[in-house]
């Protein structure tokens, strides 16, 4: 899978957006509710996030719509 900016991940409890993906470099914000978007920004080197992404599911458009109308 190829990482892009707007993906949403799923891991656990929380989503995962990426905000800006740079060469070396993502940021991304970490949220409990995907319907208010309010969580953290994080700043970490790409292949951290992909450590963080191996127990982690993409969310496809469709997903993503449905869980912010829950």
């Amino acid at each position: 899978m190829k990482l892009q900016q707007g993906q949403v991940w799923k891991q656990g409890d929380r989503y995962l957006r990426i905000v800006y993906l740079g060469r070396l470099e993502v940021e991304y914000k970490a949220v409990q509710n995907l319907a208010t978007r309010e969580g953290i920004r994080h700043h970490v080197s790409k292949k951290e996030f992909c450590r963080l992404l191996k127990n982690a599911s993409l969310l496809t458009p469709a997903e993503i719509q449905t869980t912010r109308d829950q």
